[in-house]
């Protein structure tokens, strides 16, 4: 028995009562790109992954930390968004994974607070990683 629900329904438009998928990618998105000009000195954008591959109607933006590189595809409405650096392709990518990038935005949030025992005590929950 397969525990795959599919729902003749646009995914986009699936709510939890408050918000739909699509308006929560949107937020997550332009989330990004505010993250993104604020590091510009460490951001980039591409048209092309590590091995040239592009997407139409996509870019990849992200941003390289001390602990990794994040990016994320965004659409290319977005591009005009971002004033930061333009790369021909992302030959910086290292291999990450969806769960690594989490685990990186979470180090990266960390890194900001001041307190040691706050950095320590959000070390220990794993709540989003």
């Amino acid at each position: 028995m397969s525990n795959t629900l599919i729902l003749p329904v646009d995914a986009g438009k699936v709510s939890d009562g408050y918000h739909t998928f699509e308006e929560l990618y949107n937020h997550r998105c332009l989330l990004w790109v505010n993250v993104l000009q604020t590091h510009k000195d460490k951001s980039f954008k591409t048209w092309r992954n590590d091995s040239g591959q592009k997407w139409n109607g996509w870019f990849i933006a992200g941003i390289n930390t001390e602990f990794g590189q994040i990016t994320y595809h965004l659409p290319e409405e977005l591009w005009p968004y971002l004033d930061i650096q333009v790369k021909e392709r992302n030959d910086d990518y290292d291999g990450h994974t969806s769960k690594d990038v989490l685990s990186r935005l979470k180090l990266l949030a960390a890194s900001y607070i001041s307190s040691i025992h706050d950095c320590t005590m959000l070390e220990t929950q794993n709540a989003y990683v």
